[in-house]
Formats: structure tokens, C-alpha cells, sequence
């Protein structure tokens, strides 16, 4: 009878020490980083999905597939307006989008900077850049909390 108990003792520990080593050698989720591609600049919803949601998640809460596996996790980006005294802060936004304003993790290697991206996206046109902004500055106001 003893033996029984000593062989179920040895065979829980055994167990507890094998999921306790799993535990720690499972790999950190890594960010993937891939070539930009060319949502259409008309559509402030497909830029955000295409380029925002993976880090902010679609409902812009900060919360997307790769925010895990971010030094810095995203911003929510539900509570901007609430967070600047009930104004939705557009220049802000789009400064940060271009590059322009310091933040957290923009700029930083997890987080691109947009602005650039758009213009490799299209050269020599400010126009369809500034566009691209100023319709993602505009859906990112969707998602403000009331």
C-alpha cells in the first residue's frame, strides 16, 4: 500500500515538474514585421484595420493580436477625447501619425511611424498622403467613448 502511495507521490511530482519547465521555456509571441500594403486612402475603416487594428485591435481598445507580444502596449485609443478634456485632440493624432508628436511607441522598432510609410506608398504625392491621414484621424474619432 505504501509503495502505491510513494509511486502516485513520484508520478504527481514528476507532472507539477513537467508542466513547471514547459511553463518557462515557451518562446515570448514575436511581432512579425511585413512590407506595407496599399489600403485604399478613401476608406478611414480599411487604413485602421489594415494598419492600426493589429496592435489597437478593431474596437481601438489596445488590445489587437500582436499587442502581447509589444514592450509597450498600445494605447487605447477609445478614450483620446476623454483623455484631453473631453476634445477629440485631431492635430495631435495626425501629428503622431506623421511622425511628428513624441509618444510612447510610435517611432519605436514594435510601433511604425505613418507618415513616411504612406509617402513610400505614394512618391512625390502630399496630397494622397495628407489624405490617408486626415481619413485615418477621422475614424480613430469613431472610436472615441461617449
Amino acid at each position: 500500500m505504501q509503495v502505491m502511495k510513494f509511486i502516485s507521490l513520484a508520478a504527481i511530482l514528476a507532472t507539477v515538474v513537467a508542466l513547471a519547465v514547459a511553463q518557462q521555456t515557451q518562446t515570448p509571441p514575436t511581432i512579425k514585421h511585413v512590407p506595407i500594403t496599399n489600403a485604399s486612402s478613401n476608406s478611414g475603416n480599411e487604413m485602421f484595420n489594415s494598419y492600426c487594428a493589429v496592435c489597437h485591435g478593431k474596437d481601438g481598445k489596445g488590445n489587437g493580436p500582436a499587442a502581447s507580444a509589444m514592450k509597450t502596449s498600445p494605447a487605447d485609443l477609445t478614450v483620446l477625447a476623454q483623455n484631453s478634456g473631453g476634445k477629440y485632440p485631431a492635430a495631435h493624432v495626425a501629428a503622431v501619425i506623421r511622425g511628428q508628436a513624441p509618444t510612447r511607441s510610435h517611432g519605436s522598432k514594435d510601433m511604425p511611424v505613418w507618415g513616411p510609410l504612406f509617402s513610400s506608398l505614394s512618391p512625390g504625392q502630399a496630397a494622397l498622403v495628407q489624405q490617408r491621414i486626415s481619413n485615418l484621424v477621422s475614424k480613430i474619432e469613431t472610436l472615441q467613448t461617449k
